[in-house]
């Protein structure tokens, strides 16, 4: 079963939204090219809330605490000085949906 949490309206491309989830707060993000996606709200590095410190930078969501980066499947980054670009592990993801201008959750997502 299937919840709203937010209308489509309140997260354009590249924008970041923070919505609770039975009490749990998640991270609702939409990638530069309107990909949605929703993660736990706390960068795993040192626990930035990314409703807060989150941007979008193209198809990632980026901590801007220590500019750790998130893909849409929660794979972290870090893009270190010289360039190279160091895996850092993951966040949690969760399913969403969009249906009728509205962004869904599982009942189960919290």
């Amino acid at each position: 079963m299937w919840r709203e949490v937010a209308s489509s309206t309140d997260v354009p491309d590249s924008g970041v939204l923070t919505v609770d989830v039975d009490g749990e707060e998640v991270v609702v993000w939409r990638s530069a090219t309107g990909v949605l996606s929703a993660c736990e709200s706390r960068c795993p590095h040192q626990w930035a809330h990314l409703g807060v410190v989150g941007t979008v930078d193209g198809e990632e969501l980026v901590c801007l605490a220590h500019f750790w980066r998130f893909g849409v499947d929660g794979a972290a980054s870090k893009t270190a000085m010289n360039g190279r670009r160091d895996d850092k592990g993951e966040i949690r993801v969760y399913e969403i949906r969009e249906v009728g201008g509205r962004i869904e959750l599982p009942m189960t997502a919290g």
